[in-house]
Order: structure tokens, then C-alpha cells, then sequence
């Protein structure tokens, strides 16, 4: 990966796990875990004593998963880039954690996988989600973003936005397995039956270009950039999705495990710092394609994204 920032941390590429599923070694799930004295259960990441932000300076390497998702957590060289690595690998370099061992994996195994003590933080530009809080505690949001839909080069359907594509029952609509965007056009009134759900980013754009699929929905960021490297294809302006008559705030965070609460308080207080040092921010994130617009307002919190829809 290019060194940005002038970051010296080191990185270490995990063997990638395909659409079979993540298998965890028990020898190193035995290595990542101790007993619990209230339920007796196996606790992953706090072996060796103190609390697992100590164990982490001491060894100077942190485990990340992500998942290959461009631009926010992707394989490059053998290494990982992109967005989520870029600002998390910085964050914990100036935590005192330099070296990054990280791990690529489907995108819906990477909270199981992060709870079950296989890594020790995700960075992925995973959505701030009720349901996901529900599993695993978020940082504050690192990013915010919109929503577009890709779709053949003319866009000959003139869909704008989910509420477009709704009103075409013959408007197929191509959504990432595991990913948010389902929910976002199911509640923009998007029939189960106009959804296609595809396995990755390229997956989409091939099915666009072989009419199988009419559109796919995934964030701007995102879409704009495989767009500039797939012909045939482009993208519609950016837009906010609402549920239940809400807007959708578009916040991605890094994901911890409940109980490492220093860990992911010391990872909160470098990124308020990170965020103030906008120079700093953009020099990280902007070459992955994103602009000014992905630094979150002020005072959008994560407990705001967590909290369930009434």
C-alpha cells in the first residue's frame, strides 16, 4: 500500500477468506481467549492480563479485519488500502500500535469474526447500524456518505433514487449480501422481487453490463470509484435514503468488541483529534476518493446512529 502520511507503521496480509465462510483455528481462538468468571464462557482478547489497548502497545500490533469493498478496506499488492486501514492503522500509530496485521474477510463474517477474538478491531467503513450495535461497539463516525445507484451508461430507466426504481416493477436493483442498502430500498417501497443481491462490487458492474440486473445501489463513494474503472456504466447524483420518513446519515465507524471500552475510548479521542486536523484528515482519506464532504458534523454521534427506529 502507498505510505500515506508518511506513516512508517508495517503491515502483515492475512490469507483471504472466500464466500465459503471464516475458519477459525482453534488453536488460535485458545490463543485469543480466557474464561469469564460471571458466565464460565471463553472471553476473547484479554489474555495475559491488563486491559487489551496495554496488550496491544506491548506487542506493538493490532489484528484488523476488512472486507474487499473499494475504497474503504481492500486488498492492494498484497496489502491492505483503502480508507477504513488507512485512517485506523494511522490512529493507532499514534496510540503507540505501529503494525497492523490484517485480515480479509466477507463482509457479513467480520463482526462475528472480530467477537469471536479473531481480530481485535474491524476497519471496513462499516454502516453505524441499531442492529449492529446490537453485536459490537462502534467508534464515533469516521466518515459520512450518500447513496447512488449505478447503472448503464445513459441511465435508459432515468431512475434518481430509490423511490424512482420503486416505481418500475420491472426495475431490477442489485444490493452487496450483507449490506445496508437493502433495508434502504425495501423501505423506499423496492419489492423483494426487484432485488438481486450480488456477491462483490465487481460482481455488480458485470451484471449491469450483461442486462441482468438494471441498477446497483451502494454508496457514492464507492460506486464513483469502480466506475472510473469499468466502461459502460455511470453513476446518478448522490441521495439520502429515508426509513419511516428519517434520513439515513450515511456514518461508517470502526467496530470493537463490548468489553475492550479503553481500547475503543483511546480510539475515540485520537479520532476527534484527527478530525479537527482537517489537512490531516483529507492527506489520509483523499486518495481513495473522498472530499470534505466525508467528515461527519459535529454533532452526529454514534449513540444518535445506534439508537433503534421507533
Amino acid at each position: 500500500m502507498t505510505n500515506q502520511g508518511g506513516s512508517r507503521r508495517n503491515f502483515l496480509l492475512r490469507a483471504s477468506v472466500g464466500a465459503g465462510g471464516l475458519v477459525l483455528a482453534p488453536s488460535l481462538l485458545a490463543a485469543c481467549t480466557q474464561t469469564d468468571p460471571e458466565t464460565g464462557q471463553p472471553k476473547p482478547g484479554d489474555e495475559g492480563g491488563g486491559s487489551l489497548l496495554e496488550q496491544l502497545k506491548e506487542s506493538g500490533t493490532v489484528k484488523i479485519g476488512f472486507a474487499g469493498e473499494e475504497p474503504y478496506g481492500f486488498e492492494e499488492d498484497g496489502e491492505p488500502s483503502g480508507e477504513s486501514p488507512a485512517v485506523v492503522g494511522y490512529i493507532f500509530e499514534q496510540l503507540g500500535v505501529p503494525n497492523m496485521e490484517a485480515t480479509v474477510a466477507e463482509f457479513k463474517t467480520l463482526i462475528p469474526a472480530l467477537t469471536a477474538g479473531r481480530f481485535d478491531v474491524v476497519a471496513a467503513g462499516m454502516s453505524i447500524l441499531p442492529e449492529r450495535c446490537e453485536q459490537a461497539a462502534f467508534s464515533e463516525p469516521v466518515y459520512v456518505g450518500s447513496t447512488a445507484i449505478m447503472v448503464k451508461e445513459g441511465n435508459p430507466a432515468g431512475v434518481t433514487d430509490l423511490k424512482s426504481v420503486a416505481e418500475q416493477s420491472d426495475f431490477t436493483l442489485g444490493v452487496m449480501t450483507g449490506a445496508v442498502e437493502k433495508d434502504f430500498a425495501t423501505a423506499a417501497g423496492v419489492k423483494e422481487s426487484q432485488i438481486e443481491t450480488v456477491a462483490s462490487q465487481q460482481d455488480g458492474v458485470d451484471q449491469i453490463k450483461a442486462g441482468r440486473i438494471d441498477g446497483f445501489c451502494l454508496t457514492s463513494f464507492s460506486l464513483n470509484w469502480i466506475a472510473k474503472k469499468n466502461e459502460g456504466v455511470e453513476v446518478t447524483e448522490p441521495f439520502v435514503p429515508v426509513i419511516d420518513g428519517e434520513e439515513q446519515a450515511g456514518a461508517g465507524g470502526a467496530v470493537f468488541r463490548k468489553e475492550n471500552t479503553d481500547l475503543l475510548d483511546a480510539f475515540n479521542t485520537e479520532l476527534k483529534k484527527l478530525h479537527e486536523d482537517k489537512e490531516k484528515f483529507l492527506e489520509l482519506i483523499s486518495p481513495f476518493g473522498f472530499d470534505e464532504s466525508a467528515i461527519p458534523p459535529p454533532d452526529l454521534t454514534t449513540e444518535q446512529l445506534c439508537k433503534p427506529t421507533e
